[in-house]
């Protein structure tokens, strides 16, 4: 987890931040960014040297996204849900059951042959491996995004008395 929290750090996800994160908007347009990358790197072949101001273009929409959105009106949606989940994976780790922990070691782990397959893909501009590659690992982001929403509901579940945005 320690890579994670540097991660969270690096993007200066305040509490104000993670709640604006939980706007719908925010989550699904972060879809997004694995695409973007692909295509970013891709341009190489297009634009050369170039192609390094398109990948900080989207490492700026990275970190811009989080923040572009109002906090949502309601946090009784997937989306939200996903990421008041993830808030708490990250800061309450000791209160996430250990089949969840497992769960997402296995997502994490089962996420690197897309990975790879989509770096190789766009390293020899192959079409194919590099869609593969990005929908395997959208596959895997999305059962871990939905993987938090069952972490935030057990939260939720274990304390009768918290209420939807308690993290």
């Amino acid at each position: 987890m320690g890579f994670i929290h540097r991660l969270e750090s690096f993007m200066g996800m305040t509490d104000a931040i993670w709640l604006r994160h939980a706007n719908p908007w925010s989550v699904w347009t972060r879809f997004t960014l694995l695409p973007l990358f692909s295509l970013a790197i891709w341009s190489r072949d297009w634009i050369g040297g170039w192609a390094w101001l398109v990948v900080g273009l989207v490492l700026i929409w990275n970190w811009l996204n989080p923040r572009l959105f109002q906090v949502p009106q309601h946090l009784d949606n997937w989306a939200s849900r996903g990421v008041l989940g993830e808030q708490i994976y990250l800061k309450r780790t000791d209160e996430v059951a250990q089949h969840h922990l497992i769960c997402l070691r296995v997502l994490m782990v089962i996420t690197i042959p897309g990975m790879g397959l989509m770096a190789w893909g766009v390293w020899q501009f192959d079409l194919m491996a590099t869609v593969t590659g990005v929908a395997l690992t959208m596959i895997m982001k999305t059962w871990f995004v939905d993987r938090m929403v069952w972490i935030y509901l057990d939260f939720l579940a274990a304390d009768p008395a918290r209420k939807h945005g308690d993290v």
